[in-house]
């Protein structure tokens, strides 16, 4: 049997996906999972052989999810997004598979047959991943990772070496990079936490920096002051976050 997770914030969206695997008699459903945080949970507790994992989610998305639990510890996954064809094509790699929301049995069934072979079912190599899968994953997360954001009524990903700044944007971040102002859903500490230390840092409670960005660090009177980037953008930093900038400064 193959053991299957199915990730998705949407429970309508689950359902039609286990709905559909109910079809096929070698796939076990172990468990759903709502959001990111709750999948790398589940993912660590039920050890499943295949994630049906949503794209976007609020908090933690896929790429996230992923990110955390490490490619090289990630069962074989199959993208479920809602984006159009254009933001699919961005996220296909020759070892990955996704399935567009709405999909159809068809669809469906060509998702399935894939992942058999992926698995390997009937040589020995069962809950595996071949070396293309993994390296289909390190295409899609690119080297240093990356976001997804939404643009223009699509989504976008972006690499993190081309990130800026982000900024708090209600419920949203807008990411900041090269000219582009792009939306994600995700809060300011979500991100914080899994961007790379050495890379990022919150320099107030509103906005976050990429460090090699800084060109000009003006201390205010209080501790406080204005951090300038190559970019242009002139952003306060605040008391309470300006360490992470003095420890860059003295490298």
């Amino acid at each position: 049997m193959i053991r299957t997770l199915i990730v998705d914030d949407e429970p309508l969206a689950r359902r039609a996906v286990r709905q559909s695997l109910a079809g096929f008699g070698d796939f076990e459903m172990v468990g759903e999972a709502g959001h990111g945080a709750e999948a790398v949970a589940a993912i660590g507790t039920l050890r499943p052989d295949l994630v049906f994992l949503d794209v976007q989610m609020p908090e933690m998305d896929g790429f996230g999810v992923i990110e955390a639990i490490g490619v090289d510890a990630m069962p074989l996954v199959v993208f479920v997004t809602a984006f159009d064809a254009y933001a699919v094509r961005a996220f296909e790699s020759e070892a990955l598979d996704y399935l567009l929301k709405p999909f159809d049995d068809q669809r469906f069934a060509r998702v399935i047959e894939r992942v058999r072979r992926q698995i390997g079912t009937g040589d020995g190599q069962r809950g595996g991943q071949r070396d293309g899968q993994r390296d289909g994953m390190r295409s899609l997360l690119g080297g240093q990772g990356r976001l997804v954001a939404r643009g223009n009524r699509a989504a976008q990903l972006v690499r993190l070496d081309e990130i800026d700044w982000i900024s708090a944007a209600g419920d949203y971040a807008e990411v900041h990079a090269g000219g582009r102002s792009l939306l994600i859903h995700e809060s300011l500490t979500s991100l914080e936490a899994r961007l790379p230390q050495a890379a990022f840092a919150r320099i107030h409670r509103a906005a976050i920096v990429r460090l090699d960005r800084l060109v000009e660090v003006r201390p205010g009177t209080h501790g406080d002051g204005v951090a300038r980037l190559a970019c242009g953008a002139e952003l306060r930093f605040s008391r309470r976050y300006r360490e992470p900038i003095d420890v860059y400064l003295t490298r």
